[in-house]
């Protein structure tokens, strides 16, 4: 599928570039003073299933920015992020960063601690998730014995990410390589899940994105980070395994398009309809409170 690029904005200075899922990415018009960087702009928009939907979230990519930004605060100890400015067009402002140019990984690094979604689904045909086996007796939502790397190939817009062993990973990228990340995306996560578990917020698993500064060589983390879009957060106070946790992200979206209320059939390849105005308001109000309970503070400003 394909994103209609002529949706994203035109931004003096900026030419743009791609359409995501989600974001735009600009590059400068002329020689940038912090040289070669790309903006990148979180969009409204929202996906499931692998399809754009038809209906925005209003703020929904500020809120992924904002709480991007915070977490690589939180985190620069631990990695370097892509981030080198935040003086960005008035028209994207509080949505957009100025970031370094990377060569990115072809791999969606994955972090559970918990298992739920396609890894449960792995874990009971086979006992195991990418080529790790787990306990038996495990069910939907129980905490791991320990975080695992659980990758995933990184699918062209439309298509499903595959999870992939480490193996994989290793033969495709080197070994050397695939355990700096797997290192990474383990390291960063622990912190992350102390960081969110002491504000009442359990971080079932994540995705990173990492790419090499073609310069310094150096491992850097990019795109967004330990946002509802990218990462299971569960009110610590709900948990409860045995069943589907209450979440902080789209799946009261998931969930309408899936009822008998959608009309959606998801085999038939169809586009997804439009969202009604109580899921809009629904999930809106779970991404802002993911901000607020993670961060300790209101968004501020008006989302835009």
């Amino acid at each position: 599928m394909t994103v209609d690029h002529a949706a994203a904005a035109r931004l003096p200075g900026w030419r743009h570039l791609y359409s995501g899922k989600v974001r735009d990415l600009y590059v400068p018009e002329a020689l940038h003073p912090l040289g070669d960087v790309i903006l990148v702009v979180a969009s409204d928009r929202i996906s499931a299933y692998d399809f754009v939907l038809p209906t925005p979230i209003p703020g929904k990519g500020v809120v992924l920015t904002q709480l991007s930004l915070w977490w690589f605060d939180q985190l620069s100890e631990l990695a370097e992020n892509h981030v080198v400015s935040l003086d960005v067009p008035a028209e994207v402002a509080g949505r957009a960063m100025v970031c370094r140019r990377l060569q990115m990984f072809p791999v969606e690094c994955v972090a559970r601690g918990y298992l739920t979604g396609s890894g449960l689904v792995e874990y009971r045909e086979t006992g195991e998730v990418c080529g790790i086996p787990l306990p038996e007796g495990l069910v939907d939502g129980s905490r791991l014995p320990e975080p695992i790397f659980t990758p995933a190939t990184k699918a062209e817009l439309g298509e499903h990410d595959e999870n992939v062993s480490f193996d994989v990973v290793s033969g495709t990228i080197g070994a050397d390589a695939a355990a700096r990340l797997r290192d990474l995306t383990l390291a960063v996560y622990s912190r992350a899940e102390e960081i969110a578990r002491a504000r009442g917020v359990i971080l079932a698993d994540t995705k990173f994105e990492f790419g090499a500064d073609p310069v310094t060589e150096e491992t850097v983390l990019g795109d967004e980070v330990l946002t509802p879009d990218s990462s299971r957060f569960w009110p610590a106070d709900e948990w409860e395994p045995g069943h589907p946790q209450p979440s902080f992200d789209k799946q009261f979206v998931r969930d309408w398009l899936t009822s008998p209320a959608s009309g959606w059939d998801r085999r038939s390849g169809d586009a997804p309809p439009a969202l009604p105005a109580d899921v809009v308001e629904r999930t809106q109000a779970r991404y802002l409170e993911a901000f607020e309970r993670l961060t300790g503070a209101p968004l501020g400003g008006a989302l835009r």
